[in-house]
């Protein structure tokens, strides 16, 4: 059985009793060229039609064929954590990628972003831990949920790390902030070496069982914050389309600049503008402005709606609460332009 990448062309060879059951069961999986390391959908109706290959001493001569890494079934919810519930299952892949969501500015949708983009990449597949670093714990609100633990008992292992994790949709769990990081923050401050690597440290062993770690931050600029810019590799700032959120970028990447020149390993990947009114002039402009200054950052925009402001009053995601909004298409981008999968089933 023959599966060819989509992007690269290369050919990989398949075992089919591997894939038997998904092939009776009509369910699709998802595969990992191992040449140019894309993602892409297989689909189990086009296998089956497939007729049987050539007998191996047909194949002498020819050119050798891959074996794609196939991942975890696609075009359904799945629970990778189904039959172990500790967390010990690892994800597909070297570790996860680390994405940190972050601007100085408030009230530019950091947390709306951080879980909808996390559900988002859990729907299609992707295990997903999502790191609430803010005092107010509004992740943990908007997903519905009320841990008893999180990010501070982690921090200062006060609890096992399965102890601090919830487990909030299918795919996708939560280390939930709160007002006891306000202490975690003085507790940080008053470290004489390495302070800047707390979180770091406390990540680490969390790192392979997932596909990505998001991590929500909440506005300023403190210690906590600079430890998470010591930790993701990945930067996304949402940018609500006003004046003042476009001067805040400009002063965290000033900000941002500064820590990278103690750690190289971080850099800004994406920029995500918010609240895209288009009834009006003043937000397409400056998105039309945003896009000159940065083009190889700026996503595409996150259009005002009423539905964003309504989900978290229900304890859902956008994708459960309005799947046919403009909101919710637009998020959906969002997961394709970050998990680099145009094919991604959300």
């Amino acid at each position: 059985m023959i599966i060819v990448c989509p992007k690269c062309a290369r050919k990989h060879k398949v075992n089919p009793d591997i894939l038997k059951s998904h092939i009776d069961s009509g369910k699709n999986v998802s595969a990992t060229c191992r040449s140019c390391k894309y993602k892409f959908p297989v689909h189990m109706d086009q296998l089956a039609d497939q007729p049987p290959g050539p007998s191996k001493e047909k194949q002498l001569g020819k050119q050798p064929v891959d074996t794609p890494k196939i991942d975890r079934p696609q075009g359904r919810l799945v629970d990778p954590m189904a039959e172990d519930t500790s967390g010990e299952k690892e994800a597909q892949g070297e570790g996860a990628r680390k994405i940190c969501v972050t601007l100085s500015k408030g009230g530019v949708g950091k947390t709306t972003t951080s879980v909808n983009l996390g559900a988002g990449l859990a729907l299609a597949g992707y295990k997903v831990l999502l790191v609430d670093t803010d005092t107010q714990g509004q992740s943990s609100y908007i997903l519905g949920k009320k841990p008893k633990a999180g990010l501070t008992e982690l921090l200062t292992k006060e609890l096992a790390q399965d102890e601090c994790i919830v487990k909030a949709r299918k795919n996708l769990w939560l280390l939930s902030g709160g007002k006891s990081l306000a202490g975690m923050k003085r507790i940080i401050d008053r470290k004489s070496f390495g302070a800047e690597w707390t979180l770091a440290e406390a990540m680490e062993p969390l790192e392979r069982r997932y596909d990505f770690i998001l991590i929500d931050t909440s506005p300023g600029w403190d210690q906590l914050i600079v430890n998470v810019l010591f930790y993701a590799t990945e930067v996304l700032v949402p940018v609500a389309l006003e004046v003042m959120p476009l001067h805040g970028l400009s002063e965290f990447l000033k900000s941002l600049g500064s820590i990278q020149k103690y750690r190289k390993e971080i850099s800004l990947k994406y920029i995500v503008p918010t609240f895209l009114d288009t009834r009006i002039k003043g937000p397409q402009l400056l998105y039309s402005k945003i896009k000159k200054i940065y083009p190889d950052y700026v996503c595409p925009p996150i259009r005002y709606s009423e539905t964003l402001a309504e989900a978290p009053s229900f304890g859902k995601s956008i994708f459960e609460f309005a799947p046919g909004s403009t909101a919710s298409a637009d998020y959906r981008e969002l997961v394709r332009k970050v998990s680099m999968n145009d094919t991604a089933l959300i």
